[in-house]
């Protein structure tokens, strides 16, 4: 039982065509960093440098799970209000909320541990490494707000407006997902 009906659309939304518009700059973006990373790390002998731990690789792979997992409730909570079932879509935003929250508080203390062994001003290696992640862990920061921002106009219910938003989030988590995965395999790599 629907809560409520909203007419089908026959085209992407103009939020869809701007949220793809969006991810394509931002792709690009990361592929020129991780060439970048790349590059370097092929100029240098040692990478990481001397005295800087190859990164662990368990935790960052665990949480990308997690990341990767929280892109679920929300593909189908933009479902579910496609079909007109806000409690369901809200409780998945949320649930996707509370899942990608947990990965981004996990990162950051990870991002601010591994400042406390090395900076950005130190080498290459640690500009590279740092800029990577706090884009990447920028653009979560971003979805955790546009997540909140959507909870809070579907908590006035539900309209075509909300649900084209709503669309475009979830298709913002599945890059950032992507995206992440691209970085987490990068900055990994001098482990493997």
């Amino acid at each position: 039982m629907s809560d409520f009906a909203l007419p089908r659309q026959k085209s992407p939304a103009v939020a869809s065509w701007g949220m793809a518009m969006f991810i394509a700059s931002e792709t690009a973006l990361f592929a020129m960093m991780i060439g970048s990373y790349f590059y370097i790390r092929f100029k240098n002998v040692a990478w990481p440098p001397r005295g800087i731990e190859e990164p662990k690789v368990v935790v960052p792979l665990v949480l990308l799970g997690v990341l990767l997992v929280s892109s679920v409730p929300m593909v189908l909570g933009a479902l579910a209000a496609r079909d007109g079932r806000l409690r369901a879509a809200r409780r998945l935003v949320a649930l996707a909320l509370l899942l990608q929250a947990g990965y981004f508080a996990m990162e950051v203390h990870l991002y601010f541990d591994d400042l406390a062994h090395f900076t950005p001003q130190d080498h290459a290696y640690g500009s590279i490494y740092f800029t990577l992640l706090g884009a990447d862990h920028a653009h979560v920061a971003l979805g955790l707000l546009f997540n909140l921002w959507i909870l809070a106009k579907l908590a006035r219910g539900l309209t075509t407006y909300r649900l084209n938003a709503l669309i475009a989030i979830a298709f913002y988590w599945l890059a950032v997902g992507v995206i992440t995965v691209a970085v987490t395999l990068t900055v990994l790599s001098p482990a493997v």
